[in-house]
């Protein structure tokens, strides 16, 4: 594959809701421009882009793929998205690093809620956008339905520049309304054929609607059309393509993968309305010396700058870091900065990434998309970049996890490998996240969803070995006190030769919460000789690990020891530390214990018509809403709820919304577990431990 020049390049993002058929859209295109020699299929596993077990196994999409086809003396590097929302991540990513986007519409579903979720994505990246009806093919499919719906959702800017000729099985082909000619598609090949005089009228009238709203971008133009003037063929165009640019149009047209119809029409126009890399002007960032703003032309004559936006392990190369470069030219065996760890990075072989497929190549210029193997230290969201010019650009923001499971090997001993294996994945996908849970014991994953874990346990069976189990976690319970006592703690063992002999008196008491634990000599005269005191505190210490009430640590309590005896000869540290032991247990019974539970900060977004059922459902939760605030259309709902409530939220939400919602959630404060549901959780520690 040739180098072109950064105002050759496109960069474009297929988007949708899952089954619109993005990645038959994106084999169809490789194929129709030649890239590969036979059309992929994703129900055959034989795609060109979903190449992973998992996704040939599901027949969906799970991880972002690049594939850059030639066109009419242009290279577009077209990235396939996933459409479900576990993998929302890849889609963002994706977006960050694209310069238009084509939202895929499935012409029988029409607009859905992956399609909104994805239209917002490219809204936030100020993206322009195409969009392409697809599977026009399909029984009950009406081109004219979806374009009412665009319409409606997102305003008179949404304008069709194609007509299809029929549809469902009478689909043939489509009519351009910009060149105002028509097309029959056999094989995938466009032949031009009149416009059907059934459907010249709709033609014409579609076309006006296009004029009149292209106009509109222009001054000029706009002057022009109000007097009357026509347009010219060439101002058309030219303002179409500016207007789709400045996202003041966005065109819709339509086709079919599976037939092929359709296909060289939207690289055509992708070409024509949607920017080159340098049409953005300046790429902004950071001079990581004084944290000041700094700008670099998108040229390839300017210093180096790139963008990591996505990490992955391919088997034979190992880690493989894809990045996005724009500024500069990045070449295969140089070194590079890492503005962002400060470290220097050896570069060996830059590849172009087709799928699974790597092209070496010997340079990459702004704008361009490509790979390099076995960085050291770089990873996703990280800047590469000139030592003697560095800047470092804004990351790519990810949405945090929020399924959490608890995560454990089917086998014991297998539990370095999955350590292992989680830290690998946990590099390739910035929205999986592993921690443990000192308090429980347990280590935890969280994802997006239940898919993207299924398929976490899924890649640690195939490519590490080990079998996992994923239940709901435990929640970190911790135990306190709301009372005050004394209580006397006496081991005493006398079985033949030298016995044992501890004992002490103790004032167990509440701390703030927060306070931790605090351990008070208050002895006088000796009744517990200074050497044991050590031994007294050590053995309460253990004891707050291990819990008093259900097994949780204890919290936010002080423990004076005031006064005891001791034996000259039976006395030891060993019987002190357990007399601490015993007393604090009584101690701790004695003086009104309670569990604590972990209270989360909850936001949760969601558009207006379901705030009351999000706010029913968050009460059901033993929530406490904090307050609503409307932003652009949803109402964010801020909330208080026990983190024992949360776990499956994720799934909840995603209900309840039809997926439409989303959350955040950050640990708040420990409050006391109402009663009955404490004697539950009491009860089951103890059936645990019997």
């Amino acid at each position: 594959m040739k180098q072109y020049a950064t105002d050759k390049l496109r960069n474009l993002a297929l988007v949708a809701h899952g089954g619109a058929g993005k990645t038959s859209l994106a084999e169809a295109l490789l194929f129709r421009a030649g890239a590969t020699k036979r059309l992929g299929n994703v129900d055959e596993g034989t795609s060109i882009l979903d190449y992973d077990p998992e996704e040939v196994k599901r027949k969906i999409t799970i991880a972002a793929s690049v594939a850059p086809v030639e066109w009419k003396n242009h290279k577009i590097n077209i990235l396939d998205t996933p459409g479900y929302f576990d993998f929302a991540g890849e889609v963002i990513g994706s977006l960050r690093i694209a310069d238009g986007a084509v939202v895929v519409v499935c012409a029988t579903n029409g607009v859905e809620v992956g399609t909104e979720k994805v239209w917002d994505y490219a809204d936030q990246h100020e993206l322009p956008r195409l969009v392409f009806v697809n599977k026009l093919e399909r029984e009950n499919a009406d081109f004219f339905k979806v374009l009412g719906q665009l319409q409606e959702m997102y305003g008179s800017q949404v304008i069709p520049i194609q007509l299809p000729i029929g549809q469902s099985e009478n689909f043939k082909g489509i009519i351009d309304l910009v060149k105002m000619k028509a097309f029959v598609y056999a094989s995938g090949k466009a032949e031009e054929v009149d416009i059907p005089a059934e459907m010249q009228s709709d033609a014409e009238t579609h076309r006006e609607a296009l004029v009149e709203a292209v106009a509109v971008t222009d001054d000029e133009l706009a002057m022009k059309y109000l007097e009357g003037e026509a347009l010219t063929q060439e101002e058309l165009e030219k303002a179409l393509g500016e207007g789709t640019k400045t996202r003041q149009i966005i065109p819709v047209l339509c086709g079919s993968a599976l037939v092929g119809a359709g296909i060289d029409a939207l690289m055509d126009y992708s070409i024509q309305c949607l920017p080159a890399p340098d049409a953005h002007g300046q790429v902004k960032g950071l001079d990581p010396a004084t944290n000041s703003e700094i700008t670099r032309k998108q040229s390839a004559d300017e210093s180096l700058s790139a963008l990591v936006y996505k990490t992955m392990a391919d088997p034979y190369v190992g880690r493989l870091t894809l990045f996005r470069v724009y500024s500069g030219v990045l070449k295969s065996d140089s070194q590079v900065y890492n503005s962002t760890r400060e470290i220097d990075e050896r570069i060996g072989q830059v590849f172009l990434i087709k799928g699974k497929e790597q092209i070496p190549v010997d340079s990459v210029v702004a704008g361009d998309l490509a790979a390099v193997a076995k960085l050291q230290e770089t990873t996703t969201g990280d800047t590469l970049c000139s030592k003697n010019s560095p800047i470092k650009l804004p990351p790519v923001e990810f949405p945090k996890p929020s399924l959490i499971m608890a995560i454990s090997p089917k086998t014991k001993g297998d539990e370095e490998k999955i350590a292992s294996g989680l830290a690998r994945l946990q590099e390739e996908d910035p929205t999986f996240n592993v921690t443990r849970v000192t308090e429980t014991g347990q280590t935890v994953v969280s994802g997006m969803g239940d898919m993207h874990l299924e398929i976490v346990a899924s890649r640690l069976a195939s490519k590490f070995g080990v079998e996992v189990e994923l239940n709901v976690p435990r929640v970190p319970y911790k135990e306190t006190i709301k009372g005050k006592t004394e209580v006397e703690g006496k081991h005493k063992k006398q079985s033949g030769g030298r016995g044992q002999y501890g004992h002490v008196f103790i004032r167990v008491e509440p701390l703030p919460a927060g306070g931790g634990f605090e351990f008070v000599d208050d002895i006088f005269g000796g009744s517990v000789p200074r050497q044991y005191i050590p031994a007294v505190e050590k053995g309460i210490v253990e004891t707050l690990s291990e819990g008093v009430l259900a097994g949780y640590p204890v919290v936010d309590v002080r423990v004076t020891l005031y006064d005891g005896s001791y034996h000259s000869v039976d006395s030891s540290e060993m019987a002190f530390k357990i007399a601490g032991s015993m007393a604090f247990k009584k101690g701790f019974m004695e003086a009104q214990p309670v569990l604590l539970e972990p209270i989360m900060n909850v936001d949760v977004t969601v558009p207006d018509a379901y705030m009351g059922d999000i706010i029913g459902d968050l009460n059901k939760k033993r929530g406490r809403i904090l307050g609503m605030d409307p932003k652009d259309g949803v109402q964010i709902i801020r909330a208080q709820v026990p983190q024992a409530e949360l776990f499956r939220y994720a799934t909840d939400l995603r209900s309840i919304t039809q997926g439409r919602g989303s959350f955040t959630m950050t640990f708040d404060h420990y409050e006391e577990v109402p009663a009955s549901i404490a004697e539950q959780i009491i009860a089951e520690s103890k059936e645990e431990t019997a």
